[in-house]
């Protein structure tokens, strides 16, 4: 039991259920089945970034583009929909993430094979991407006047009485801690993040990883824009900006490592929905969002101090162990 309340997703959900207790304190109608739906809703596109940023961080690596993928995907998608606006969604869908996976691509071949450290590279396509989003749109936005109705419907029709983006993010969130778990590419990734000399010892070809967690990666990137620009009917040159901020606070506060090799998807989710509820109840309590960007990188900087604790107190166990063996 003692071992079950210290696992930091189950301290995190604690410290959840505390948080809505306290506001609702404040503002009783924050933690109405409605406003947390709302919440849960404006979340999903930031639980899909985050979990992109944490494939990248379990190599002991960063990803600045993403929000930029987010935005020339959400952008292209957005205007193949005024060329062909009775496409199926299935194809609109398909296309989005395969436009993803081919900027990942660019990232993963710069990272792996041409061993660009990750925050460079990926500082030069964040650049590269955004002005190819000015470009193809001529600097001109598509609104929602300009979309479909079935392509802007895409993240609100329901199933089951549940939204679509739930469905979609819930899918993908699932597929990617089956992928981590169970299968031996998944299992490599945190291999190459903990201690890439050991896995190239061990006959893991590190390049091949790191190329297919920036593409993996693009490609939940390019589905977190196509929902961004449905969810919200726009797609503009400055979509998404901030994510790569966001993607990665959520992964540190749910206790992904920023030295690569640790972490899992439950905890990256519960890290989203914690900013996401503390977006909503600093609104609530109309607290300038000047207040709100301090009091999310505080959050960071306490997430990252926590993680090192651990870390090391893992650390001094492990040697511990081995002195008593």
């Amino acid at each position: 039991m003692k071992q079950f309340l210290k696992r930091r997703e189950v301290t995190l959900s604690i410290i959840l259920i505390l948080f809505i207790g306290l506001v609702s304190l404040r503002a009783p109608g924050f933690a109405t089945p409605g406003n947390l739906a709302d919440v849960l809703n404006d979340t999903a596109v930031l639980m899909l970034a985050a979990s992109a940023q944490f494939l990248i961080l379990l190599l002991n690596g960063i990803d600045l583009s993403i929000p930029s993928m987010m935005a020339l995907t959400g952008m292209l998608v957005s205007m193949l929909n005024m060329a062909a606006p009775n496409l199926p969604i299935p194809v609109v869908i398909v296309t989005a993430i395969a436009i993803g996976f081919l900027l990942g691509s660019v990232n993963g071949l710069l990272v792996g094979y041409l061993r660009f450290p990750p925050i460079i590279a990926t500082l030069g396509t964040i650049a590269i991407y955004r002005a190819m989003v000015f470009v193809v749109s001529g600097g001109q936005w598509v609104s929602a006047h300009e979309m479909s109705e079935i392509y802007v419907s895409i993240p609100h029709t329901p199933f089951l009485g549940i939204p679509g983006i739930i469905w979609y993010t819930g899918a993908t969130l699932v597929l990617i801690g089956l992928f981590l778990t169970f299968t031996p590419a998944g299992r490599a990734v945190y291999a190459v993040g903990g201690n890439p000399t050991a896995s190239r010892l061990a006959g893991i070809k590190n390049e091949r990883v790191q190329f297919m967690a920036f593409a993996l990666s693009g490609a939940i990137s390019g589905l977190a824009g196509l929902l961004y620009v449905t969810r919200y009917a726009a797609a503009q040159n400055d979509t998404a900006v901030g994510y790569e901020l966001q993607a990665v606070a959520a992964c540190v506060i749910g206790g992904v490592s920023v030295v690569g090799g640790s972490g899992n998807i439950v905890g990256v989710v519960l890290g989203a929905l914690f900013l996401g509820l503390l977006y909503n109840a600093l609104t609530v309590v109309n607290l300038s969002p000047f207040y709100q960007m301090a009091i999310q990188g505080a959050a960071i900087l306490v997430a990252i101090i926590a993680n090192t604790v651990v870390d090391r107190n893992n650390r001094r166990k492990m040697l511990a162990r081995r002195e008593l063996a």
